[in-house]
């Protein structure tokens, strides 16, 4: 009974038009039936006038629509007396957007779901000092006065200490207090073992903690946690409307000519103005309007359940088409979780400065090989020096200003000083003796400077995914002809990578603006750009398609993407190609479809042989097939088991 009140203030008129009809079916066995065709044959015309004067606004808006068949069917329908048939026309129409809200919401379930999952309250924990009085006014002398306080997860602040109890949602992002804690991270990372994080580590938003109860420092603002930001990434994703949804625009003028001549011609062929009803009453085209819609949501559903956020059905018609693909490197098509080496220190210095040097300025910056080099100081003990600013060149590497300190075991190299990580060519600006490393295959070197100074080199390994091989062959297998990869890694690196992922072009040691340039000026189009970092966000915004490996990459990144993937796996890339095409196919699948049938509808009707109020009984099943068939987008093709 719920649904059905519910029902009725969400669809007021498709709950008249149901009352209008009852009430004619009882008004036929009382004396009063003589009224029932001026009331049901009024009502209809009432909607058809009310349908025409919102089709007058979507023409001056410039959308052409398909309405003005229904309406021309609801006027001839009353005026050849075939009012019931009229009622019914009305039912299709006001009761198709209950029927589309039905299948959107059914189409896109996997991206409320995220939605609801978005935390919503925190626990602040108060700390009493010791012998200070408490909130009752007793004296306070041991933990147990902690008090704690319920909150909007939008009234948590910077530094507030939080308590996350066991099976919570992690409300911000928060740097852990507590001296080991595990989470389940597969909503961000999919991930599908706990993942164990140890103190003063970053925790994400959105994660769920394990058995215990664990205090974390608020490092972010909801606004700025992880969680809100692929909230806001679904949000945004919802509000979109793909060129293809309005596909059946295309179809409007001929349709409706198409129809009124079939319907014009059966009526001077038979000399009978019935047919001309008969004809128009099947050729409403509700599946023309509701089918393309549904499948859009449908295959932007099917993308969320595989950890990928498209932003916009548009982006599914590109995927649809992308003929060439680009990848940055690091992060993209390798791990991302690069492995020290070998520290090679310049004279003046040792292992453990130039380690310290570097981390100190590489918690800074947003680059995935920062976090391998602030691990591996970790791991050894070595403390970070206080730096009083730091700035991240994008491509470059980061230069911090020092504010003096010495590391564990007296490893301090200056009291004060500028450290500047990153690439040869930035790093030597400043340290005129820098020397260039030798690598082998898939290494890669960050080089630190001290002031004027050169400080030393660290050599880094980063393994390429073991996907990527595979990854390159599907998308081969879906039309994509091109392959390149775009990297501001130097020359021997990205080759040598290249070379293992089995991509022949290859563009290193390239700026944003260069990468940019690059990717605009390739062919085929469409183009897919793939990475993660800072400074992909350009060109990830001038691509055809940008995809950010959304896991561990940068906000830049994530916001001027049209994909986001949020689980740290580059074979999303071939899964949305593939879930674009299956929608743009399903779509057009279900758009031909109801126009095959309506037109082999009108046919029927137009010898004579479907009443009116038995076609438009059909148009309703018509409805009802067209949207189960646009709902297949939601599953998609089934493939054979690898």
């Amino acid at each position: 009974m719920k649904l059905i009140v519910r029902g009725a203030k969400a669809y007021p008129v498709v709950l008249l038009t149901v009352v209008v009809g009852v009430a004619g079916l009882i008004m036929l066995a009382t004396p009063a039936r003589g009224a029932v065709p001026w009331i049901v044959g009024g009502y209809a015309l009432c909607i058809a006038a009310w349908q025409a004067y919102e089709m007058v606004r979507q023409l001056m808006r410039g959308h052409a629509g398909l309405d003005i068949l229904a309406v021309i069917a609801i006027v001839a329908a009353v005026s050849v007396g075939e009012y019931w048939a009229a009622l019914v026309v009305v039912l299709m129409i006001t009761g198709g957007e209950a029927l589309e809200d039905y299948a959107e919401n059914r189409s896109k379930q996997e991206l409320t779901a995220l939605l609801k999952r978005a935390p919503q309250r925190a626990t602040r924990l108060i700390r009493t000092p010791a012998g200070a009085a408490s909130p009752t006014g007793e004296p306070d002398g041991a933990d147990g006065a902690d008090r704690t306080v319920t909150i909007a997860v939008s009234d948590v602040r910077v530094g507030d200490e939080l308590l996350v109890r066991p099976g919570e949602l992690v409300p911000v992002d928060a740097i852990l207090l507590s001296d080991s804690a595990e989470f389940d991270e597969s909503s961000l990372t999919g991930e599908s073992l706990p993942v164990l994080r140890a103190r003063d580590e970053r925790v994400a938003s959105g994660v769920v903690n394990g058995s215990t109860a664990v205090t974390m420092r608020a490092a972010a603002t909801a606004k700025d946690s992880k969680y809100q930001q692929i909230v806001d990434l679904v949000e945004q994703a919802q509000g979109s409307r793909a060129k293809t949804v309005r596909i059946a625009d295309r179809y409007a003028l001929p349709f409706t000519i198409v129809a009124l001549v079939i319907a014009g011609t059966a009526w001077f062929a038979s000399g009978d103005p019935v047919r001309f009803a008969e004809v128009l009453v099947v050729a409403t085209p509700c599946p023309l309007l509701i089918a393309a819609p549904v499948a859009f949501l449908g295959g932007m559903s099917r993308a969320a359940k595989a950890g990928l956020i498209v932003k916009g059905g548009g982006t599914l018609e590109q995927l649809a088409k992308v003929r060439s693909a680009a990848f940055d490197k690091t992060g993209t098509l390798t791990t991302g979780k690069p492995e020290p080496r070998a520290v090679r220190p310049a004279e003046g210095f040792t292992e453990e400065q130039v380690l310290q040097l570097a981390a100190s300025a590489e918690v800074y910056s947003s680059h995935v090989l920062a976090s391998a080099v602030v691990e591996a100081v970790k791991a050894r003990g070595i403390a970070l020096l206080p730096v009083e600013s730091a700035a991240e060149s994008a491509t470059n590497g980061v230069e911090a200003v020092l504010a003096g300190g010495v590391g564990a075991g007296g490893a301090g190299a200056a009291a004060a000083g500028t450290v500047r990580v990153g690439k040869p060519s930035w790093v030597a600006e400043v340290a005129q003796e820098l020397t260039a490393a030798e690598l082998g295959a898939g290494e890669l070197a960050i080089y630190v400077a001290l002031d004027d100074r050169f400080a030393g080199t660290l050599i880094m390994r980063d393994e390429l995914r073991p996907e990527v091989p595979e990854v390159l062959a599907e998308l081969r297998t879906l039309g994509v002809e091109r392959f390149a990869m775009v990297t501001g890694d130097v020359a021997a690196t990205a080759n040598a990578m290249a070379a293992q992922a089995g991509i022949d072009e290859v563009h290193p040691e390239s700026s944003p603006a260069d990468k940019v340039r690059i990717v605009g000026a390739m062919q085929p189009r469409p183009l897919v750009m793939v990475g993660d970092g800072l400074n992909d966000a350009p060109v990830l915004a001038a691509a055809d398609v940008g995809f950010a490996m959304g896991a561990r990459g940068s906000t830049a990144a994530s916001e001027s993407a049209d994909v986001v993937n949020r689980f740290d796996r580059i074979d999303g890339v071939g899964t949305a190609v593939r879930i674009g095409k299956d929608t743009v196919r399903i779509a057009l699948e279900s758009i031909w479809m109801g126009i095959a049938v309506s037109v082999a509808l009108m046919l029927i009707a137009a010898f004579g042989f479907l009443p009116a109020i038995v076609g438009a009984w059909m148009q309703e099943l018509v409805d009802l097939v067209a949207i189960l068939a646009a709902l297949r987008a939601i599953r998609g093709k089934r493939r054979p088991p690898r």
